[in-house]
């Protein structure tokens, strides 16, 4: 029992890590708009969304959260499960996976649109015309990743 306690524990955090992956690369591609306005553009902006994600003032906060809802659900799974059926167990895991994400999106999305808001601000004060991430662009560009940092830390 204990080693399936460890693997759930193990699987709950993948899918964490996977939903808050699949998020920083879907705001990513949102960001990047369309690639032939950014080569008609003469100024182009880049950040690293995970360098501003690591350092965003409220991300500890996120993480202390997020390891508590973790171990609520973990334990109510573990009190609640104790009686069910192994397909039972499984729609209840699933439920209670379901919850975890949308608690991630829910913390999540103060921090994003901040992220999205510094990012704005920085490109019209510098006069770019579009900022893309970091991590698709071969060559070029301003990077303005400190600049966000430093208007996010205010």
């Amino acid at each position: 029992m204990i080693q399936l306690e460890k693997k759930q524990v193990k699987v709950i955090s993948v899918i964490i890590a996977l939903v808050f992956i699949g998020s920083v690369v879907a705001l990513a591609l949102t960001q990047t708009g369309s690639i032939a306005s950014a080569a008609s553009s003469s100024v182009v902006g880049v950040v690293s969304r995970d360098q501003i994600m690591q350092n965003h003032p409220d991300i500890t906060n996120f993480q202390t959260q997020m390891q508590a809802a973790v171990e609520e659900v973990q334990k109510d799974f573990e009190e609640k499960s104790a009686g069910m059926s192994d397909q039972e167990k499984q729609d209840y895991y699933a439920q209670c996976t379901q919850r975890l994400q949308q608690k991630q999106q829910e913390l999540l999305e103060p921090i994003v649109q901040s992220i999205n808001d510094a990012i704005k601000k920085v490109a019209d004060a510098k006069g770019l015309a579009v900022v893309i991430d970091q991590a698709a662009v071969v060559y070029g560009g301003q990077d303005i990743t400190q600049d966000v940092i430093s208007k996010l830390a205010k």
